[in-house]
């Protein structure tokens, strides 16, 4: 065991909650129950990217094509397009935006529309994510009801991290899309919280629900890169979970920058 995976599996052991971590670094990887389903909470959405990225790539959908967001389809929660007046219209690539930087769940749901839901689960089977399973879309309460939830693990999201910046089913140009609207990324408290920004460059997306708190990241130092997904469930408190995420992204940083 490296000094990096101890010190991480001591902040694992002080935490309240069920934590679950994959890690791939340039020079080992660390895994803790990486496999684990989860409540996917808002990391979904990395999947649903990935699928509408894809798509355009083969010419089923445009990014330029603008959808209107009728007031009636809106829903609350996180984002900004349920605040906004009645004629809303935008692109494909702006709703994809608006879903990873302020993870906007009425974007969420019209991309699921236009992608298909099929088309998204399918796409995660042909990635063999064994533990990602899009089941409903954001504040379907009544899904929620008759049991229907959304699920990931800590390695299926490392994987979907690592398709993004380095697979050639991507164009150049749809990965640099696809992370800079990461990097864009609205909500870095946690993964991002103890790094020094000014010398990382850093792609994340988080997820939380109540007792629920995730963050996944591409960081990136020079020419090394890592691949960070932390999952965290059966918290008492949700910011006791931000601090865990926060101190883990903290001990990669400064392991990179050191290495």
């Amino acid at each position: 065991m490296t000094d990096l995976e101890q010190k991480i599996r001591d902040v694992v052991r002080l935490s309240d909650g069920r934590v679950s971590i994959a890690i791939e670094l340039p020079s080992h990887c660390i895994q803790i129950g990486g496999d684990r389903p989860y409540s996917a909470a808002s990391l979904i959405k990395i999947p649903i990217l990935l699928e509408g990225f894809r798509q355009s790539e083969e010419g089923k959908i445009s990014l330029n094509e603008q959808i209107t967001i009728p007031k009636e389809s809106r829903v609350g929660g996180a984002g900004v397009l349920a605040a906004l007046s009645e004629e809303v219209s935008l692109t494909m690539e702006d709703l994809f935006t608006l879903m990873i930087i302020v993870s906007d769940n009425t974007a969420t749901n019209v991309l699921v529309d236009r992608l298909t839901p099929e088309a998204i689960q399918s796409f995660c089977h042909s990635l063999n994510l064994k533990q990602t399973k899009l089941l409903r879309k954001m504040l379907d309460f009544d899904a929620i009801k008759q049991g229907f939830n959304n699920y990931t693990s800590a390695l299926d999201i490392l994987s979907c991290l690592k398709l993004m910046d380095r697979s050639p089913i991507y164009s150049q140009n749809s990965r640099e899309k696809m992370l800079r609207i990461l990097h864009h990324q609205q909500f870095t408290n946690k993964l991002p919280a103890k790094m020094d920004r000014e010398s990382v460059f850093v792609a994340n997306k988080t997820g939380e629900l109540p007792g629920v708190e995730h963050d996944c990241a591409i960081m990136k130092i020079g020419n090394k890169t890592a691949y960070i997904a932390v999952l965290i469930d059966g918290l008492g408190k949700n910011s006791s979970g931000k601090d865990t995420i926060a101190h883990i992204g903290k001990l990669i940083f400064d392991f990179i920058i050191s290495e």
